[in-house]
């Protein structure tokens, strides 16, 4: 038993940490582990590979992925902003070559293949962001006459458009969704809200009159009859055939004709196999940690440590959110993954590391120590 008057780096971590969104985050890694092995060994087969291969793969990712979680949840508010910093410059240098030398698959280039490993630098960019901006608009409420929501609407342009190029609307539409949202929190004018929707309607639309796959998704999802509506069809259906218990681990088959059984549609996998209930056991544990990082984010009296931790969560949140809609046919297919349960060593990567900064600036800090985690001096202290 770790004493409370004990002084360890690791004893103040484990009395200032939130424990109850660390025991929730090892749920869903645990989830993730039990679903794939129900999900992927269909899909791998299918595949050539060994029935486990994908399974395997996800607990040698689960390990650094931990490490990673864990290491940066020790960290200050300095160090988090000075990682971050670095995480973007290096994914924004990897999205510019991916679009050169990156893998074309279905017509867009996403991922890029370093060392013998496939990475998406997307997924490691939308957490290094949401710090670098957050920080931006700490920076803009303490100092009206620094340029800060210039650079932070250049961040969102320059990122917005990479990802544009590849093409990515799924990973556009977050981003985007996340500066609005901390803009919004920051004071954002109600002009310049009409502003952002009419240029995200002016987007969406030119996207729609632009790019052929993004005209047939929205198109099928108005109008099945219009295209090929296979895997969203079987998604749906499965979730009625689970019924509320499911028919029992190993007993469905939408994992055996659904592509990305173990990836996208995962969710619909729990669905069959374990129910309904599993899916909103699920879904209440993702609510979970969205409400309590925001519960602890708007209890903090430091503007950067506020807007970063409600980014991360709502980050995490929407992310979650598209996932289990696109599986239940309420809005467009994103091709997004489920948070520590679908199948993907770069995602599971960069959302240990969101996670790991996520329980880094909740932690409970004394006051003093927040002040100087921006450079301020404690009142009454020397200068």
């Amino acid at each position: 038993m770790i004493s409370r008057t004990e002084r360890s780096p690791f004893a103040q971590w484990w009395w200032t940490i939130d424990r109850l969104t660390l025991a929730a985050l090892g749920a869903l890694m645990l989830a993730g582990i039990i679903l794939l092995l129900a999900a992927s060994p269909p899909v791998a087969t299918k595949l050539g590979l060994d029935p486990f291969h994908f399974v395997n793969r996800q607990v040698m990712y689960l390990v650094p992925a931990t490490a990673i979680m864990l290491g940066v949840s020790f960290m200050s508010p300095r160090q988090i902003r000075r990682l971050a910093l670095v995480v973007f410059a290096v994914s924004v240098a990897l999205l510019v070559a991916t679009l050169f030398v990156g893998a074309e698959i279905k017509g867009a280039r996403r991922w890029i293949i370093i060392a013998g490993m496939n990475i998406q630098p997307s997924e490691f960019v939308k957490p290094a962001f949401v710090i670098l901006i957050a920080w931006l608009f700490a920076e803009s409420s303490r100092r009206p006459e620094m340029p800060a929501n210039s650079a932070a609407l250049a961040l969102l342009l320059l990122v917005v458009t990479l990802l544009v190029l590849q093409p990515d609307f799924g990973q556009t539409m977050l981003i985007a969704l996340i500066w609005g949202s901390l803009f919004f929190m920051a004071g954002m004018r109600l002009i310049w809200m009409a502003g952002m929707t009419l240029a995200g309607a002016a987007g969406l639309s030119i996207a729609y009159a632009t790019v052929p796959h993004v005209a047939r998704r929205i198109r099928r999802f108005l109008d099945p009859s219009s295209g090929d509506t296979f895997q969203i069809d079987n998604a749906v259906e499965s979730f009625l055939r689970g019924g509320w218990f499911g028919r029992g681990a190993g007993e469905g088959t939408v994992k055996r004709i659904l592509p990305d059984s173990h990836a996208d549609f995962v969710f619909a996998v729990a669905a069959e196999e374990f129910g309904i209930v599993l899916c909103l056991a699920l879904a209440a544990i993702f609510a979970f940690i969205v409400v309590r990082a925001l519960s602890r984010a708007f209890r903090n009296d430091d503007p950067f440590m506020r807007f970063a931790a409600a980014g991360l969560a709502i980050l995490f949140g929407a992310q979650s959110a598209i996932n289990m809609a696109v599986n239940l046919h309420l809005i467009p297919a994103k091709g997004m993954t489920l948070p520590f349960i679908s199948y993907g060593g770069s995602s599971l990567l960069s959302l240990a590391y969101a996670m790991g900064m996520l329980l880094a600036l909740t932690r409970e800090r004394p006051r003093a120590e927040q002040l100087n985690s921006r450079g301020a001096v404690p009142l009454g202290s020397a200068a």
